[in-house]
């Protein structure tokens, strides 16, 4: 199958690797040109412009940071899109652009699936994402194929936007369970138990969660895990709490974790590592995490 793919970025690259490694036609673009150099390397055909990744695909699929991206692309590509594609857009976007998209790729006659992916860098890696669609059957159907290339849990939720709001309600779950277990470290050690040993318990009880598995290691180490950008972070509680709003949904703790994300990003920068957020916290207690006695 004929493949453009469109944001070479850390879930991106994987992405489009895996697509290359399963035999497609794999042709890339992306603004930094040593990203697209990797995927060549890896058998991929590059692109001068996602314009000219778009020609004559079968398939276009996005990997974008965010709705402002996500329409410029759209005005970019659409054009050169053959009638009768499929965009797949794997981004993590609002129902507002999601509306805009749809109408400019229904009046070039292609096929639009929201796509959001969930599952990290690793998963992007292994090709073992869950990825959430929203969109036309028979668009899911002939995208399918290149989907489970990519992932290995592929839900179609229901008509176009359903992905995007599937995806915006469970990460912003990963931002609160980050919080609380950074909040839940903070006291255990405050009141006398090891890091280490303090991590250990909460993954072996009811506390247990991906994130205390995946970043609990990284606020002991003080790594706070730089795959993520802060900024998308708070672009993405953003999003949830515009949807909350959208909807008529009361999300106080999600508006509450928004403030302590802004915070950070004001002060660490949009590139900071996303859990330096937490930082914010071991500092209002005094206690820096991988700074207190034996935190291996």
């Amino acid at each position: 199958m004929k493949i453009g793919f469109v944001g070479l970025g850390n879930m991106g690259g994987y992405m489009a690797a895996n697509l290359v490694s399963a035999g497609h036609q794999v042709t890339v673009a992306d603004l930094d040109p040593a990203k697209v150099s990797r995927l060549v390397a890896h058998g991929a055909q590059p692109a001068a412009s996602a314009s000219a990744a778009a020609s004559g695909v079968d398939i276009l699929m996005t990997s974008l940071p965010g709705p402002a991206q996500i329409e410029a692309v759209a005005a970019d590509v659409l054009p050169a899109m053959d009638a009768g594609a499929v965009w797949v857009e794997l981004s993590t976007n609002d129902l507002d652009c999601a509306n805009n998209i749809g109408s400019m790729a229904a009046s070039f006659d292609v096929d639009l699936l929201d796509a959001p992916v969930s599952g990290g860098w690793e998963g992007a890696e292994a090709g073992t994402l869950t990825v959430l669609v929203g969109g036309d059957d028979d668009a899911f159907k002939r995208a399918l194929p290149t989907l489970e290339v990519i992932g290995s849990k592929i839900e179609h939720l229901g008509p176009s936007g359903a992905g995007y709001v599937a995806k915006i309600s469970q990460v912003m779950l990963c931002y609160l369970n980050s919080v609380c277990l950074a909040e839940a470290l903070v006291l255990g050690v405050k009141g006398g138990v090891r890091p280490d040993k303090m991590l250990d318990i909460i993954q072996h009880s009811t506390g247990r969660s991906y994130v205390a598995e995946r970043y609990g290691p990284e606020l002991l180490n003080g790594g706070y895990d730089d795959t993520f950008h802060l900024g998308l972070a708070v672009k993405d509680l953003k999003l949830a709490t515009g949807l909350a709003a959208s909807t008529g949904v009361s999300v106080p703790l999600t508006s509450d974790v928004l403030a302590l994300y802004a915070r950070a990003e004001e002060q660490f920068g949009f590139e900071a590592p996303h859990l330096i957020a937490m930082q914010l916290i071991e500092q209002d207690n005094n206690l820096i995490l991988h700074q207190h006695g034996d935190s291996q």
